[in-house]
């Protein structure tokens, strides 16, 4: 009995996944090099995660020994997995911390086109939130603070050249909408 317990740890999350509507990876990061070594084997895990969770309504699947909850949405799948006896409310609440921040980040546009456009500040995000498999953060206010670039707060000659257009382009808005 003593030795069919665990010992407690704080590497709770093996893998973190945002999947497309056809299964194909947008964005993954995964923390435990023992479960799949090779980006193959990544590759292959997410497809066979994909084909059993698209057209479940559940939230949550246990697949190859891991524990892994899921969200949906427009054409995005947002995955979180984590060793069979971990506690799904903690996943849960990473889960729903990717969520929120990334839903925040793209101004509640969650869609494959506005993540592409944001892919580097959904990576800070992801990075704010767990690392190498420990989570940080699990309030998404807090990862959007982190990662929100104010290109106000930045000299123009430090900005790139996509930060001028962007803060261009908002100008240019808000002045037609007055």
């Amino acid at each position: 009995m003593e030795g069919s317990l665990l010992e407690p740890t704080l590497y709770v999350i093996k893998g973190m996944a945002i999947l497309d509507n056809d299964g194909n990876r947008v964005l993954a990061k995964y923390y435990d090099k023992n479960i799949f070594p090779t980006a193959k084997e990544q590759k292959a895990f997410e497809k066979n995660l994909f084909n059993k969770t698209h057209r479940a309504s559940a939230e949550i699947i246990m697949l190859d020994g891991l524990t892994c909850v899921y969200r949906s949405n427009v054409d995005l799948f947002f995955y979180v997995m984590g060793s069979s006896h971990e506690n799904e409310l903690i996943l849960m609440t990473a889960l729903n911390c990717l969520f929120d921040s990334v839903s925040a980040i793209l101004r509640k546009n969650v869609e494959k086109r506005a993540l592409f456009e944001n892919l580097d500040i959904v990576m800070l995000a992801m990075d704010e939130i767990c690392d190498g498999g420990i989570i940080l953060e699990a309030d998404f206010n807090a990862v959007v603070q982190r990662v929100a670039l104010r290109t106000d707060d930045i000299p123009l000659g430090e900005q790139t050249v996509a930060q001028v257009l962007q803060s261009a382009k908002e100008q240019l808005k808000w002045s037609l909408l007055k």
